[in-house]
C-alpha cells in the first residue's frame, strides 16, 4: 500500500514510516518538520499529498495536556479543524481507509471499583483533597478508598482537559466519515508512548522523557503526587508495528462505514515510581525524590486493557518494561 503518514517526521510518525517500510508498503511523509508547506489544515497541500495513496495513517497533532485555556483554539485548529480537512480531502480522493494516532485520554480517571458497590465513576479530584495529600479518588456514594483496574474500549468516555477533548472529537469525525463514506477507521487509544526520539524539555513532551532530562543533568527526578499513580508504559515500536497491523487489516478485520477503537498498551501497569526508578538505574543517576506536588487535570490510574487488539487483529508488544527503559535511558531525542 501507498500510505500517507501525517506527522511521519515526529516522534511515533518516524517510527510508523520505518515499520511500514519494512513491511514493504510505501510511506509517504506529510510534515511540517519537513516541509513548512504541509500543513494538515492546508487543503490544496493536503489534497496534493493523497494523489495515489491508497491509505492514511494520521499521527499529526498538537499533544499535551492541556489542562487551561490559552491554548484551546490551537489545540482545536491543529487536531480538529486538521482531522476535517483531511476527512474532507480523502473523501473527495476516494481513499477510504484511515488509521488515527488515539488516546487514552478520552476515558479521564480509570476504571475504579468499590468494595460495597462494585464498579464506579469518581468525579474530578477535589483541590482541597489533593493539597492535603489525599491523591487516592474515593467512591461517589460511600467515600472508601477504590481498587483500580485495566479500562476496556467500551467504558463510558470523559475528556477531562482541553487536549483531552480534542482526541476525542477526532474520532467522532473519523467516525462521521466512515459512516458518510463506507470507509474503515481504526482508533489507536495510545497509552503513555516512550522510546527513541522522544522530545525533550517541551510542554508537549510525556513524563519519562522529563525523567531522562533531570537525569542526564545529574538531577533526581521529581515525581509527583506520592508515585504511586498507575500507567501503561508502551514502547515506541510497538505502537509502530500496531500501527501497521491495524492498516493491513483495514477492509478485512475491520467493519467499513464505522470506527473501531482499540487500546494499545503493553498491558502490564507500573506506577510513575517504579519508571522514575528503572530510568534512574539504568542512567545511574540520583534516585528519584517524591515531590507530593500534583497537576490540576492529570488523572490518578489508567491503564488499558489491550486484549481486543490482541485478539481481533493479532497485535502484542515485543519490548518488555526493564528493556524498554534501559534502551530509552541512553537514546537521544
Amino acid at each position: 500500500m501507498r500510505v500517507l503518514v501525517t506527522g511521519g517526521a515526529g516522534f511515533i510518525g518516524s517510527h510508523v514510516v520505518e515499520a511500514l517500510a519494512a513491511r514493504g508498503h510505501e510511506p509517504v511523509v506529510f510534515d511540517v518538520r519537513e516541509d513548512p508547506a504541509a500543513d494538515v489544515r492546508d487543503e490544496e497541500a493536503v489534497a496534493r499529498a493523497l494523489d495515489g495513496v491508497d491509505a492514511v495513517c494520521h499521527q499529526a497533532a498538537m499533544v499535551g495536556l492541556g489542562t487551561g485555556f490559552a491554548d484551546a483554539a490551537a489545540y482545536v485548529s491543529r487536531n480538529d479543524l486538521g482531522t476535517a480537512v483531511l476527512l474532507t480531502a480523502m473523501a473527495a480522493a476516494d481513499v477510504r481507509h484511515l488509521v488515527l494516532a488515539g488516546s487514552m485520554v478520552v476515558y479521564g480517571e480509570g476504571r475504579y471499583a468499590c468494595a460495597r458497590h462494585g464498579v464506579v465513576r469518581p468525579g474530578p479530584r477535589a483541590v482541597a483533597a489533593l493539597d492535603a495529600g489525599r491523591f487516592e479518588p474515593e467512591c461517589p456514594q460511600c467515600g472508601r478508598e477504590l481498587a483500580p483496574g485495566l479500562v476496556t474500549e467500551d467504558a463510558p468516555v470523559d475528556p477531562r482537559n482541553v487536549y483531552a477533548t480534542t482526541k476525542l472529537a477526532q474520532e467522532h469525525l473519523a467516525a462521521a466519515w466512515a459512516r458518510a463514506t463506507g470507509g474503515t477507521a481504526v482508533s489507536l487509544r495510545y497509552h503513555n508512548v516512550y522510546g527513541p526520539r522522544m522530545p525533550r524539555d517541551t510542554p508537549y513532551a510525556g513524563v519519562a522523557s522529563f525523567f531522562r532530562s533531570s537525569l542526564a543533568r545529574g538531577e533526581a527526578p521529581r515525581v509527583y503526587e506520592d508515585g504511586l499513580q498507575r500507567r501503561d508504559f508502551v514502547h515506541v515500536r510497538d505502537v509502530a508495528e500496531a500501527n501497521a497491523t491495524a492498516l493491513e487489516s483495514l477492509g478485512t478485520a475491520t467493519p467499513p462505514g464505522a470506527l473501531t477503537a482499540y487500546n494499545t498498551g503493553s498491558g502490564t501497569p507500573h506506577t510513575v515510581g517504579e519508571m522514575a526508578h528503572a530510568l534512574a538505574a539504568a542512567c545511574g543517576g540520583p534516585a528519584p525524590v517524591v515531590t507530593g506536588e500534583y497537576r490540576l487535570g492529570d488523572v490518578r490510574h489508567i491503564t488499558a486493557d489491550s486484549a481486543r487488539l490482541r485478539a481481533e487483529l493479532g497485535w502484542k508488544p515485543e519490548v518488555g518494561f526493564t528493556e524498554g527503559m534501559r534502551e530509552f535511558a541512553g537514546a537521544s531525542a
